[in-house]
């Protein structure tokens, strides 16, 4: 059977990667001081964090119905099924949209809702175009996805609380008192939604947290305290230079792991969090 690979732009995979790997990327829409913007397309990297640091008004979105079953109408007339990786549904409501429209679709498209988001997303989208290459079933590729989704992990620290003030995630009085404070928090994705996980002073100290966090499940969660079967990365907002030197640091404690792969986080999330945040992934591996 041949089996489309479709996901959004949350997954980190450019328009440019998406056409070399084969794999359709839907581009997230924001509005942004009254304009819609797509991600990848009309807005790129460098354009919404110069937009962001400008004090522009941001608000994200999810892709039109329209646009999607456009999409999925065109690639099924090449293509007999597709399999769909929207972010988490715990983040936006642009998967549910997904399984509802895919009523519509007689089990030609399998929406898949397995609480990824950034690189843990683009890793789920990698496995299933590998599986649907191999010639393994949309609806068997989907159970595979959603019953490994606790298989990640994801710990970032902050620059600034500036953003989670703007989203209304702390009160202005909270970001006062950390910026005055100097406190870097250390946020956590383990599925469904961002939440707190603890407060660094420095940095170094928050880098320091996320890797204790992540050793601690690699060891008892993955059962891989050597990370052979596990895929490491590092993710940023706008700080490629820190993000490198993390991914050297990260090396050198998990020789065993491979190749740490790094990229941008999510516009998603970084419009929540603001530029200079750094974090960390690990996803363990499928076995196909």
């Amino acid at each position: 059977m041949k089996v489309a690979i479709v996901t959004d732009s949350n997954s980190g995979i450019t328009q440019k990667q998406g056409k070399e790997a084969g794999i359709y990327v839907v581009p997230m829409p924001f509005m942004m001081d009254g304009e819609m913007y797509y991600e990848d397309i009309s807005l790129s990297q460098q354009e919404f964090y110069e937009k962001l640091e400008n004090g522009a008004d941001i608000s994200t979105s999810q892709p039109s119905p329209g646009d999607l079953m456009d999409l999925w109408n065109e690639l099924l007339k090449e293509y007999e099924a597709i399999v769909h990786i929207p972010m988490s549904s715990g983040l936006s409501s642009s998967c549910q949209t997904a399984i509802m429209l895919a009523e519509d679709y007689e089990g030609k498209v399998f929406v898949v809702n397995n609480q990824r988001i950034s690189v843990t997303q683009r890793q789920s989208v990698l496995d299933a175009k590998e599986m649907a290459d191999q010639g393994i079933s949309p609806q068997v590729i989907k159970e595979k996805l959603e019953e490994t989704k606790m298989d990640s992990t994801i710990y970032i620290t902050l620059d600034t609380l500036e953003y989670l003030k703007k989203g209304g995630r702390i009160t202005p009085a909270a970001a006062l008192l950390g910026s005055f404070l100097r406190i870097k928090p250390v946020l956590t994705i383990q599925g469904e939604k961002l939440d707190a996980f603890a407060k660094a002073r420095t940095m170094k100290q928050a880098k320091a947290m996320m890797i204790a966090a992540i050793k601690k499940d690699m060891d008892e969660r993955f059962n891989d305290p050597e990370g052979r079967v596990t895929h490491m990365a590092v993710v940023h907002s706008d700080s490629m230079e820190a993000a490198q030197e993390f991914k050297r640091e990260l090396m050198e404690l998990f020789p065993e792991t491979g190749e740490i792969y790094v990229d941008h986080l999510s516009l998603s999330v970084s419009c929540h969090i603001g530029p200079g945040a750094l974090a960390v992934t690990c996803t363990k591996k499928i076995n196909l």
